[in-house]
C-alpha cells in the first residue's frame, strides 16, 4: 500500500513538473517551433503520465500543459491570457486528449487485470481437479484448500466445509444466482448478504455431500458471476473427490 502510494505521488508530482519544464525549454525556440508542434510534444507528454492509469495525473498533465502552453508559447507571453483562436482550440484538446488517454488506460488496465483473474481462477479449477483425478491429497486437505481458494475468489471473509443441509440460509446456486427463499437477489448491486452466512451445496451426480457456508459479514463483496460460478466449480470438485471416497468406501 506504501508502494502504491508512494509510486501515484510521483506520477502526480511529474504531471504537474514536467509540463512546466518541456514549455520553459520550447519557449526558446518559439521562433522556430510552430505551435501546432509545441502542441504535439505536449501530448505526448500527456499521453505519458495518462499511460500509467492514474485519472487525477493525467488530468492534472493535461491542465499543466494547458495552463503552461497559455503562459510560455501563446501570445501574450508570461501571461495567462489566450487572445488566438487557435491557441484557445489547442488548450482545448489537449485538456481532452489527456481525458481520453487517461479512461482509454485505465479501462485497458482494468481488462487486464480481470484477464489475470481469469487466469488465477482457471489455474484453480485445474488443480483441484487434478487433485481429484490423481487422488493425491485426501478430502479434507482438498476441502481446506478449496475453502481457502473460495475466500480469495469472492472476496468473502471465511469459508467452512459443514457436512449438513438443514438450515435455511440464502443459497449461492449452481448457476452463479444467490437467493433467499426463492428470492434472487442482485449481487452486482447490492453485494452477498451480510446478516446471513450463504450456502454453497457440495454436489455429485444428484448426491449432495455437504455444503460450504460463506461469511461476508465485514463488508460488502460484490463478486461477479463469473467469480461465483468458479467457487460452484469449485465445490463441484470437492463433490466429486468425496463422492469418490465414499464410493470406494461402500
Amino acid at each position: 500500500m506504501r508502494t502504491s502510494r508512494n509510486g501515484s505521488t510521483f506520477v502526480l508530482a511529474v504531471a504537474l513538473v514536467v509540463p512546466f519544464v518541456v514549455c520553459a525549454v520550447l519557449y526558446f525556440f518559439r521562433d522556430s517551433v510552430v505551435n501546432t508542434n509545441a502542441a504535439l510534444v505536449l501530448v505526448l507528454v500527456v499521453v505519458a503520465v495518462a499511460a500509467t492509469g492514474y485519472r487525477a495525473a493525467g488530468i492534472i498533465a493535461a491542465l499543466s500543459c494547458g495552463m503552461w502552453f497559455d503562459f510560455f508559447l501563446s501570445p501574450p507571453y508570461h501571461r495567462f491570457a489566450i487572445t488566438d483562436r487557435t491557441d484557445i482550440e489547442t488548450t482545448v484538446l489537449l485538456l481532452l486528449v489527456g481525458v481520453a488517454v487517461t479512461e482509454i488506460a485505465l479501462w485497458g488496465r482494468r481488462q487486464q487485470a480481470g484477464s489475470s483473474r481469469r487466469d488465477g481462477y482457471l489455474a484453480g479449477i485445474v488443480e483441484a481437479a487434478n487433485t481429484v483425478a490423481t487422488g493425491s491429497a485426501t478430502p479434507s486437505a482438498l476441502i481446506e484448500h478449496v475453502e481457502r481458494q473460495i475466500v480469495t475468489i469472492l472476496d468473502i471473509d471465511d469459508c467452512r466445509f459443514d457436512s449438513g443441509t438443514g438450515a435455511r440460509h440464502p443459497r449461492l446456486n449452481n448457476d452463479g444466482s444467490v437467493s433467499r427463499q426463492d428470492h434472487v437477489i442482485n449481487v452486482d448491486r447490492d453485494g452477498l448478504p451480510t446478516d446471513d452466512r450463504i450456502e454453497l451445496l457440495i454436489e455429485n451426480g444428484g448426491s449432495v455431500h455437504g455444503r460450504f457456508l460463506l461469511t461476508a459479514s465485514t463488508r460488502i463483496a460484490r463478486p461477479d458471476l463469473d467469480q461465483r460460478l468458479v467457487a460452484v466449480t469449485l465445490a463441484g470438485q470437492v463433490g466429486a473427490a468425496l463422492a469418490a471416497t465414499t464410493g470406494t468406501t461402500t
